[in-house]
């Protein structure tokens, strides 16, 4: 299977994508010469993972009967200094909410989507450092 992606020029620096009929511009900052129309094609890559893991989470918990009120997934990444500059870590936070949660089940499927199922994951595991950690917020 392929997946393609094609971005039209807006002018300056941004760009368009329509991706299966969800629009989506990227463009750089004004610090940079953009105008800031859109989200930055690098942060989109910390989108990617938490997107990706978020996705396993929900289809996981749902399969092992767990209920939580809601999941918070954050991804941070430490950019190195050098031109070009790329993330050289990433770590993911995950958050979950809810009354008395099965932490042994969370972190299962915590462990699932990282080491099973995250495409986005392994791909990034191969050339950076990927951590976590998981948050409970308990009533």
């Amino acid at each position: 299977m392929k997946h393609k992606v094609e971005m039209n020029w807006q002018g300056n620096l941004a760009y368009k994508a329509d991706m299966d009929g969800h629009e989506l511009i990227t463009d750089a900052t004004p610090q940079i010469g953009g105008d800031g129309k859109g989200v930055s094609p690098k942060k989109l890559m910390l989108t990617a993972l938490a997107g990706c893991t978020g996705i396993d989470m929900a289809m996981i918990l749902k399969k092992m009967r767990v209920s939580v009120d809601d999941i918070k997934v954050s991804v941070e990444g430490e950019l190195t200094e050098e031109q070009p500059s790329y993330y050289k870590n990433m770590h993911v936070i995950y958050e979950f909410f809810g009354t008395d949660l099965p932490h042994q089940k969370i972190e299962r499927a915590v462990k699932l989507s990282e080491e099973e199922y995250c495409g986005v994951s392994a791909l990034y595991k191969k050339v950076i450092p990927v951590t976590s950690e998981i948050i409970y917020h308990e009533k």
